[in-house]
């Protein structure tokens, strides 16, 4: 039981500390500004001596694409379109309870718009309990509790990836199996589709032939970064089920598009340390090896791209675009990350793309029009994305449910000694 009467002795404190944090952010943001303003000149200097040093600068950086003054109003979008999500939950791993497993819950959500058809709302709950599922990590030194997060990324991409494709009947055929529980996803992609598939009474506006403008959402980014520090035999498990699922996206011609809210990404802001940097040459290696240092190219240590962006925004434009440097997208082949900053009325958003959707210029500029009509219907935030959390979310009764299903049909097969551990069953109630 929290004491809010003893920590109210300390809220003083964080206040004084926030406000202080406040003024610094400020002076931060008046000096990056300078920076901006500097690189809306050198753009192409910076650019050059970027690409030059890339392999003696130790910090991530990300390489405009467009003149960084770029103030892009955001296209109205198709009232006839459709938007797909997926997110994830869990139920961790607990040796106290009556069974050592763990589940994932991947809600789905297809809404259509202007097409008379009924919104999918569900979620595929899938469990695992085989020994290669709980320990196979192990040889890692990766915790069970760790591998199932990464599991569950993997297995948000491979069903939005089926889900998109049955719903809008593109890109139809076998694209062979990819992991557990692909089975399970793709028996509910068939019930999917079969529901989704247009009545000939459902739109007479439209035809069979007509192209349907369509996203594919997920919530956060497209850029793993937890891969790079996993041995290539673990990323073997995560990253390549990933990579096909977007490329079977691309065959369908369905854009897949990664929504960060509250970014605190800093790329961008590292590309303007170039600017700031004292030496002849961005050689971090050789002037400025210890990053951890207060280094004299760190003037706005703390300043976010989104707070740089929100003074350069007003709301419905996006930023110029940028593409990613991170090492761990040289295991993207040719599915490199480019991502913008979006003014969605609410705050300043991140979204990412690969590259084959930012290629193709019409594409790229419909995803962000349905991109900002979600958040406006969502108020605030993507209303896909939203309901697909809302499907996932694990709550406390769903898991007391989960455990009595488990405890019911190991007691039916037979087993003894069914029930959690004293401490566990403890820890559920007070007798003090």
């Amino acid at each position: 039981m929290l004491d809010l009467s003893k920590l109210a002795g300390q809220m003083r404190g964080l206040s004084e500390h926030l406000t202080a944090e406040a003024e610094a952010n400020r002076q931060r943001l008046q000096l990056g500004m300078k920076h901006l303003e500097y690189a809306f000149d050198n753009q192409n200097e910076l650019v050059q001596i970027q690409q030059k040093w890339r392999d003696r600068i130790l910090f991530a950086n990300a390489t405009p694409m467009e003149p960084l003054h770029t103030c892009i109003d955001i296209m109205v979008p198709p009232k006839i379109h459709t938007v797909i999500a997926t997110d994830g939950s869990q139920i961790a791993p607990n040796h106290h309870e009556i069974a050592y497993c763990y589940l994932l819950n991947i809600g789905r959500v297809v809404l259509h718009y202007g097409q008379n058809k009924h919104p999918i709302l569900d979620s595929i709950p899938e469990i695992f309990y085989r020994p290669e599922d709980l320990y196979m990590s192990r040889q890692w030194g990766i915790r069970t509790e760790e591998w199932m997060s990464y599991r569950r990324t993997t297995s948000e991409a491979v069903v939005l990836s089926e889900l998109a494709i049955a719903a809008t009947g593109k890109g139809q055929g076998d694209r062979g199996t990819r992991g557990q529980g692909d089975r399970e996803t793709r028996r509910q992609g068939e019930k999917v589709e079969e529901i989704s598939t247009p009545s000939s009474h459902s739109s007479p506006s439209l035809t069979t032939s007509e192209r349907i403008p369509t996203l594919a959402m997920v919530d956060g980014s497209l850029i793993y970064w937890f891969l790079d520090q996993l041995p290539y035999d673990a990323r073997e498990h995560i990253l390549p089920p990933i990579l096909e699922s977007w490329k079977d996206l691309r065959e369908a011609g369905i854009p897949i598009m990664g929504y960060l809210s509250a970014s605190r990404s800093i790329e961008g802001m590292n590309f303007f340390r170039l600017s700031a940097c004292p030496h002849k040459a961005p050689d971090c290696m050789s002037f400025c090896p210890n990053q951890m240092e207060k280094i004299p190219c760190k003037l706005f240590e703390g300043l976010r791209d989104s707070t740089l962006w929100s003074t350069q925004l007003k709301p419905g434009q996006r930023s110029p675009l940028w593409k990613s440097n991170s090492r761990i997208l040289d295991l993207y082949e040719d599915q490199q990350i480019y991502f913008c900053y979006v003014h969605v009325g609410t705050e300043i958003a991140r979204v990412e793309f690969p590259q084959w959707v930012v290629e193709d210029t019409e594409m790229f500029e419909e995803s962000l029009g349905l991109m900002l009509a979600q958040v406006h219907k969502g108020y605030g935030y993507p209303v896909a994305l939203a309901e697909s959390h809302n499907q996932a979310v694990v709550r406390g009764g769903d898991r007391s449910r989960f455990f009595g299903l488990l405890e019911r049909q190991m007691i039916k097969a037979g087993l003894k000694n069914v029930g959690t551990s004293y401490k566990e069953a403890r820890k559920r109630g007070s007798i003090a």
